[in-house]
């Protein structure tokens, strides 16, 4: 990595300002017309800084901050969810042990008096340790130190305690069961709960919400975090005074708006649903939802009945505009075939989703020539009656 003053030169600053939305491959193939220029560096800033501008805002438009290798930016938490996870937790004293780029470590610590941020990696550290600096943070103490070591030397208990844990393995593959993880909260977890009140864990949205339950002590709120139907990471938050049934909160930002609901599985497995044939609307739970596994609390939460045990869509007679998803006027229904699709769509374009279906949005376009596009939304799933139909919708 080039040395961060390097980076911080006028004429680097401006360079990368002036080719901010060039393509960075095509920039290193031209690296001989700028000499002066660490164009390899350059071109690793220029692509950071991309995704930056509308992953971490604040962040892309604070002049000085220098960014680190793309893997680093994309394992980061975004800006929303990080401003989003300041407000679980709160107190004194927080320690980060698994630093990284440093977005959760900055946002966290604006509910905290003290922060001490850790990371093992030398380069990274000297960078975010800048960064820090650039962002006129000084409640933030930076530890060049592995998790494990800073963790065993630690003489006095703080608020909280957050972890990352790093996704890859040593082989640099992806993994994402919490003990392939680095560090390993499972083995570390008792030693964390005695030098911390609290504990947040943020984990892969691939983890089974279940099994990390049967791995993890005294979870007191798991949290779903979903960003424009990505679900983008869940949290478990383990408080050693808490020994009941965990809370399931649900967390989907869209736009400037932003959708919550929360449960419990006990609430989940009590909860009565009704079916029915399609009704008036058609209601799509975001995200977020589908991850928490709210099938069935959600439709008694919001009065809606249920299309199929396994379909996740709900219908209404009556408009219940605050349900969490998205909402769509029933306008048809039609069997699935070319013909009845053509007879009460003519145009044959419509936005296709699919749930509880036997054939992929791929298959089904092929078969009946659906394009792509328009205001009309066509939903293929399967009724009440283990029929395989059509819902012709307009959104709400």
């Amino acid at each position: 990595m080039t040395d961060i003053s390097t980076l911080l030169k006028a004429e680097v600053q401006a360079f990368i300002r002036a080719h901010e939305k060039d393509d960075p491959a095509q920039l290193v193939l031209a690296g001989h017309k700028f000499p002066e220029i660490p164009i390899k560096e350059v071109a690793a800033q220029i692509q950071a800084r991309q995704k930056a501008k509308q992953k971490f805002p604040e962040w892309y438009e604070t002049s000085g901050i220098v960014f680190p290798p793309s893997l680093s930016v994309e394992q980061a938490s975004s800006e929303i969810t990080a401003r989003y996870k300041a407000t679980l937790v709160s107190g004194s004293h927080l320690l980060d042990l698994t630093g990284g780029m440093g977005i959760d470590t900055y946002y966290l610590s604006q509910s905290f008096q003290k922060t001490d941020y850790v990371e093992q990696q030398s380069a990274l550290f000297e960078l975010v340790r800048h960064n820090f600096k650039v962002l006129a943070n000084t409640s933030i103490r930076p530890h060049h130190a592995n998790a494990e070591d800073f963790l065993a030397q630690l003489n006095h208990t703080v608020d909280c305690i957050y972890l990352d844990p790093a996704r890859r393995d040593d082989q640099k593959r992806k993994v994402f069961r919490l003990e392939d993880c680095t560090p390993n909260v499972i083995e570390l977890q008792s030693r964390l709960l005695e030098e911390s009140k609290q504990v947040l864990i943020k984990t892969a949205p691939l983890l089974d919400i279940q099994a990390a339950l049967r791995s993890l002590k005294h979870v007191k709120k798991i949290i779903v975090i979903a960003v424009n139907q990505d679900c983008k990471e869940v949290l478990y938050l383990l408080d050693k005074r808490h020994d009941d049934e965990p809370e399931l909160e649900t967390v989907y930002f869209f736009g400037d708006a932003l959708q919550t609901f929360s449960f419990s599985k006990s609430q989940e497995e009590a909860a009565k649903v009704y079916y029915a044939e399609p009704l008036n609307y058609i209601y799509e739970p975001n995200t977020a939802i589908l991850k928490a596994g709210a099938f069935k609390v959600i439709a008694e939460a919001f009065q809606l009945k249920k299309l199929h045990p396994n379909s996740q869509l709900y219908t209404s007679t009556i408009l219940n505009a605050d349900f969490p998803g998205r909402i769509f006027q029933m306008k048809t229904i039609c069997k699935y075939n070319k013909k009845a699709l053509k007879a009460v769509l003519p145009s044959l374009k419509a936005n296709l989703s699919t749930r509880n279906f036997p054939e992929s949005v791929a298959q089904i376009r092929k078969k009946t020539g659906l394009k792509e596009g328009g205001n009309t939304y066509v939903f293929a799933t399967t009724d009440i009656q283990n029929n395989h139909i059509l819902i012709i919708t307009e959104k709400v």
